[in-house]
């Protein structure tokens, strides 16, 4: 009887390690979670999480310089694949910060693990190189985040989930649409069959339903109306993580495809559209942040727009772009998990702190907590010295030198619009009389002050050291 034999090798598992490590961390925190008292069991069960990231950020890092094409070519290990795991694991590491009050005590291990299930998926899609792996990857990502979108005992949790679950099945439903078209018009699944289209109508079509799953995972307008119920209603820490995590995955997909799998002949004319919704984003955004009461929502509008300043980045698909995109993302990733960090030290047991009265004359009542917020705001805000002036200069370059100058006119009247609605933040913070009194109250966990202090470090350093690898061209086989 002859033997079967797997037909990957060592260097295949390799490249899938980090996210297997990720995947497989879940399952020692559900045992956790069934056999330890409950004394301990929530502060146990963050500890073995936290350990499973770090693990999996050393694991990515040593296969830097190493590119290899895993499994067929359906997952690309490489310096690209790397640098957005690596965004990954951080957004998660500082989300498990704030996540001591995720879901009552019987429900910590299992929302630990659905956090850790979906940052593996946002992994997945970081290397994928073909349409199922991209498919995979974002599934594992989404269908957790709909139960932890409800975990929350306030109706608005529930809303928010069904609300989640309902549009992001609409979009998924175009991006399986697209990815029929595009296998019906290049006859294959991997990216790297797509450079020569035998239909290239099809191609084209297909190419613009897959983008619409994408720009609706980055909250991009218009695919955007979603995010600001949806970051309201869900618990602190699982906004967080959506905010940084899902788009770090939705993000390296649209490189990828962008920069390795679309024929160089029609880039032009497919992404075209891309940044128009880039450009109506920044604007929206910031507009719609305008008008916000409640800091989840504004931090919701200002990730559309934050956003919209990240794919302007890609203008072009030249490589300085694309380093200064992630760049930009690494940095809005600390800015914006910072600011949350600060709304979680200002909740309490019963109440997130998301409400803005809970910021008048914080100046006075918490100076050092002020202190921080103002630096998060100013960062987001794109004004020195932080990394988010450092960025969109880098942005404003590229986009120039790609020759997308109008782009760079819109970022410019985004930014300035973006000035008003976290400078009158920073004003109530430090205005007497503003508001109604609020009562000192103790956080519930004092692990976001180390959320808060790193970012704070994070947002300054990358300020003057604009780390941008230059390793980071995406590859298809």
């Amino acid at each position: 009887m002859p033997t079967l034999t797997i037909p990957w090798g060592e260097a295949d598992w390799n490249a899938i390690l980090p996210m297997t490590i990720v995947a497989l961390t879940p399952l020692l925190v559900i045992a956790a979670d069934l056999l330890l008292p409950r004394s301990v069991r929530r502060g146990v069960v963050l500890l073995v999480a936290a350990l499973g990231l770090i693990a999996a950020g050393i694991a990515a890092a040593r296969g830097w310089g190493h590119p290899y094409a895993a499994f067929g070519g359906g997952f690309i290990a490489g310096g690209f694949t790397i640098v957005f795991q690596e965004i990954v694991i951080v957004g998660a590491l500082f989300s498990l910060l704030l996540a001591t009050r995720l879901g009552r005590d019987d429900q910590s291990g299992g929302a630990i693990a659905l956090l850790l299930w979906s940052a593996s998926g946002a992994m997945l899609m970081a290397g994928a190189a073909n349409l199922m792996t991209i498919f995979l990857g974002l599934e594992l990502l989404s269908l957790a985040l709909y139960a932890l979108c409800g975990i929350s005992a306030r109706a608005t949790a529930r809303e928010a989930a069904l609300k989640y679950l309902i549009l992001s099945s609409t979009a998924t439903g175009f991006m399986l649409y697209g990815m029929a078209l595009l296998f019906g018009a290049t006859g294959s699944v991997q990216l790297s069959a797509f450079g020569a289209p035998a239909s290239p109508a099809l191609f084209t079509l297909g190419s613009g339903l897959f983008l619409i799953g994408l720009v609706f995972k980055l909250s991009l307008v218009p695919f955007h109306i979603w995010t600001p119920d949806v970051y309201e209603g869900a618990p602190l820490p699982v906004t967080a993580f959506m905010s940084v995590v899902t788009k770090a995955g939705a993000l390296a997909v649209l490189a990828r495809f962008a920069y390795a799998a679309l024929p160089q002949q029609d880039v032009g004319a497919i992404l075209l559209p891309l940044w128009i919704v880039a450009a109506l984003s920044m604007i929206v955004g910031n507009v719609g942040a305008l008008a916000q009461t409640d800091m989840k929502r504004l931090l919701a509008y200002s990730g559309i727009a934050q956003l919209g300043y990240v794919v302007t980045a890609l203008a072009g698909t030249t490589s300085l772009g694309l380093r200064y995109a992630i760049f930009y993302l690494a940095a809005y990733m600390f800015m914006n998990l910072g600011a949350f960090a600060v709304v979680a030290l200002l909740s309490h047991e019963h109440e997130e702190g998301s409400h803005l009265n809970a910021y008048a004359a914080l100046g006075y009542r918490r100076p050092v907590l002020a202190a921080a917020m103002t630096f998060f705001l100013l960062a987001l805000a794109g004004l020195p010295p932080t990394a988010g002036f450092t960025g969109k200069l880098l942005i404003l370059a590229s986009s120039v030198d790609a020759g997308y100058g109008w782009l760079a006119v819109v970022l410019i009247v985004g930014t300035a619009i973006s000035a008003y609605v976290y400078l009158k933040i920073v004003r109530m913070m430090y205005a007497r009389g503003v508001g109604a009194p609020q009562p000192a109250r103790h956080p519930a966990s004092a692990l976001p002050w180390i959320g808060v202090t790193i970012c704070a470090l994070a947002t300054l350093v990358l300020t003057f050291y604009p780390l941008a690898p230059s390793d980071v061209l995406p590859l298809v086989k």
